[in-house]
């Protein structure tokens, strides 16, 4: 067992930011951890990586107790935090020189080349990190994390501020990385989640609201709900498309397309249409959606 959270809560004064959570994740794999802002995430994470104390429960890092070996448990951890701490005015080979040594590395010069090249920081390495865009920021971050070849990585919104053909580059390396480390990786986009991720945990108010993979998430979500969307070359209500049998719900998204959701029980777009017959309308798309898993986390989160 990588990661092991047994009862933690966390508490601020008056505010519970964790309320008596419990998970494991497993060596080998690589897990989303998503919520709102102000869910717990980040405050987790500090907690697994010894930045601040739990209140209650136990958690440890390969073995090692969060609260009493702290030492040991950074030694196996690289971590990403959600506000990359860098030190600006250093170039990215001093900066991080600086952590191999920090980590008592042997062979620092090879494992820096080594963690340029996997980051994809060659044409930048001689800058100062204060030139370097966001997205590099990012990526100096993750080099960081990874010089010592830790055997957990606990990155908060690792992707933040990259263009999309970074951000493919970047989750590409996190998939290539799992196949050698446990990930931890909270993100605010499902997409990247979808991609990479083994299984999904989601906190909402310092709970956990769901734990499994995400296949099982959205099946559970859509086993009983059919999703279409529908444009009409005219307008029509909410409340008239409400009135056609097994619709839950109708909502305009712009101009006359409709998402509407429905019961499974037989498949509505034959009644959808006859709707647009009946009402001397000309149905101009009409498609099943498959819902993603934005939708199960906006089901459970809001």
């Amino acid at each position: 067992m990588s990661i092991k959270v047994s009862n933690i809560s966390k508490r601020y004064t008056n505010q519970l930011a964790l309320n008596n959570i419990s998970f494991d994740v497993n060596e080998g794999e690589i897990v989303g951890f998503l919520g709102p802002n102000g869910a717990g995430k980040s405050t987790m994470m500090k907690i697994l990586t010894c930045f601040i104390p739990q209140t209650e429960g136990h958690a440890s890092v390969c073995g090692f107790d969060v609260a009493e070996e702290s030492l040991e448990v950074r030694k196996n951890v690289g971590y990403l935090p959600e506000n990359n701490p860098l030190y600006l005015d250093m170039y990215v080979k001093e900066y991080l020189e600086f952590i191999a040594g920090l980590h008592h590395l042997k062979n620092i010069k090879q494992r820096i080349s080594e963690m340029i090249e996997m980051t994809g920081l060659q044409i930048e390495q001689k800058k100062k990190i204060a030139a370097l865009s966001k997205g590099y920021r990012q990526r100096v971050g993750l080099a960081q994390a990874l010089i010592h070849d830790p055997k957990v990585l606990i990155l908060d919104e690792p992707t933040t501020g990259l263009d999309p053909n970074q951000l493919a580059e970047i989750r590409n390396l996190i998939v290539e990385i799992g196949k050698q480390k446990t990930i931890l990786l909270s993100t605010h986009i499902m997409q990247e989640v979808e991609a990479v991720c083994n299984r999904v945990i989601i906190i909402k108010e310092g709970l956990i609201v769901a734990n499994d993979s995400t296949a099982v998430l959205q099946n559970s979500y859509t086993k009983n709900h059919q999703f279409i969307t529908v444009e009409f070359d005219k307008e029509t209500s909410q409340a008239h498309l409400k009135n056609i049998e097994g619709v839950y719900e109708a909502i305009n998204s712009n101009g006359n397309i409709w998402q509407i959701e429905a019961r499974t029980d037989k498949d509505i777009r034959t009644d959808i249409f006859q709707f647009a017959v009946n009402n001397d309308m000309a149905v101009l798309t009409l498609h099943k959606e498959e819902k993603r898993l934005e939708d199960v986390f906006k089901q459970l989160t809001k």
